[in-house]
């Protein structure tokens, strides 16, 4: 027996060591995630840069289409003037060019020009809403066009050429403006945009889900650690105990007393079943995880339960000069639950009310009825558990942060053992705590459980 027992401390010892050599691999850990968080940015950054560039190049190259294009119209235009007067010398044409610019509709005619506008941007692929018109540079007052109410954005487009060739005494600009100027060139890249925008979702996605999954890891590291290292310390004095009280039993002058070898084989005995039990817990919890565990429903008296446990456990308060208040408010306190369990959770949570007040233990019972079951509150008057920790305590191997320091025994298994029973019956548990104000926890139990037997 003394045997197993090192060599489940020897385990534990080995354990302990490994998740020491974790602890020290999470800087290496935290300088991956600061290390690909620095890539991801300056990939986006990057990305970034190219689209604007591309937006850039795109508007430069909308731009060049429509000044080619309003260009060649100002020379069509010109083209159709000269045609209109074959007759005439170079000479002749190109004095007519001095023509009052009011004139313009005897050579160009709004169709005309609507047309030579509508074939050079097809010509270049430019097929979206757009205005135009011709205007006087100096005055700003507007001839030919179809500019509706968008006068003043003609004026400023820089989509724009000169009509000195018709009039050079009064220089004509023929402008054109695009009110969706800007959807035109997101529209030409709209398709290489989106698959970028997607792409990079994914990558920021896909890191963040891998920053938190290695977050939530450490943690559970850490956890892990905190149990081997609560293990290890529960482990440790027992063992030490049987060890030392074997070696007293090997001394022949212990062999010759019967009241002592009775005495050391009790504390033998008596530590066997700590650790037992201890074992006993842990295996349990992982039974819970898988599901592999079978609650035997039964009626079962709340008040006469409680009562057996609370004499039980009143034992180990009175050592500790505290006290057990019970009030059985419940006017209906027959449920049908699994006795056994149902006795475990409460051993826990009285268990937990008594470790964690450091003055002598003052404890209250409360039983009350509500329409659908059975209230069961266990309130003490201990060292309370922060806010920030209430939605984690029912997690298995969380336990409060204590630094350091052991003085608290326990795995972090017992309220997460309080949680799956309560919920496996069909209730919940609950906890209302403050700093240095205590805790109350409530367990819930319909009268008619969910499962009669659960395998």
């Amino acid at each position: 027996m003394v045997k197993n027992l090192l060599n489940l401390f020897i385990t534990s010892l080995f354990i302990y060591f490994c998740s020491m050599n974790a602890h020290i691999k999470k800087r290496a850990v935290n300088y991956i995630i600061i290390i690909t968080s620095i890539a991801l940015s300056g990939m986006v950054f990057t990305q970034s840069y190219w689209v604007k560039n591309a937006l850039k190049l795109k508007e430069e190259q909308f731009n060049s289409r429509v000044k080619i294009a309003i260009k060649t119209v100002a020379n069509r235009i010109f083209i159709h003037q000269c045609n209109n007067e074959v007759g005439s010398s170079v000479n002749d044409r190109l004095f007519s060019c001095n023509l009052q610019h009011h004139n313009i509709l005897k050579i160009v005619s709004p169709k005309l020009l609507n047309s030579l506008i509508s074939d050079e941007f097809t010509c270049m692929r430019i097929s979206r809403d757009y205005e135009y018109g011709i205007f006087v540079k100096n005055t700003g007052h507007f001839i030919l066009g179809n500019y509706k109410n968008h006068q003043a954005e003609l004026l400023k487009s820089p989509h724009n050429v000169s009509l000195t060739c018709l009039y050079k005494t009064d220089a004509l600009i023929l402008a054109v403006y695009f009110p969706q100027e800007r959807n035109i060139i997101l529209h030409s890249i709209a398709f290489w945009l989106i698959l970028s925008v997607i792409f990079l979702l994914v990558l920021v996605v896909g890191f963040s889900v891998t920053v938190l999954s290695l977050v939530k890891q450490k943690k559970l590291a850490d956890i892990k650690t905190d149990f081997v290292n609560n293990m290890t310390h529960e482990f440790k004095t027992p063992i030490a105990t049987v060890s030392l009280a074997s070696e007293m039993l090997l001394k022949p002058a212990i062999i010759e007393s019967d009241e002592k070898i009775q005495r050391y084989a009790r504390i033998i005995y008596d530590e066997n079943l700590r650790l037992k039990n201890q074992v006993e817990h842990v295996l349990q919890v992982a039974l819970l995880e898988k599901g592999e565990f079978t609650l035997i429903f039964s009626e079962v008296d709340i008040h006469k339960l409680l009562v057996t446990v609370i004499g039980n456990f009143g034992l180990r308060i009175k050592e500790r000069d505290g006290i057990i208040h019970f009030q059985p408010h419940a006017q209906h306190f027959i449920i049908r639950a699994d006795s056994h369990h149902l006795e475990n959770i409460l051993y826990n949570l009285l268990d937990n009310a008594e470790k964690y007040s450091p003055l002598a233990p003052e404890i209250t019972v409360i039983t009350e009825n509500n329409a659908k079951g059975i209230l069961i509150t266990i309130e003490d008057k201990g060292v309370g558990i922060s806010p920030e920790y209430h939605k984690h305590v029912f997690k298995k191997l969380f336990r409060v942060p204590t630094g350091n320091l052991h003085d608290v025994k326990g795995f972090g298994l017992g309220l997460y053992y309080v949680q799956t029973i309560v919920e496996t019956h069909g209730g919940y548990v609950t906890l209302r705590s403050e700093i240095r104000k205590g805790s109350r926890f409530t367990i819930f139990f319909p009268f008619e459980s969910n499962f009669d037997k659960k395998q």
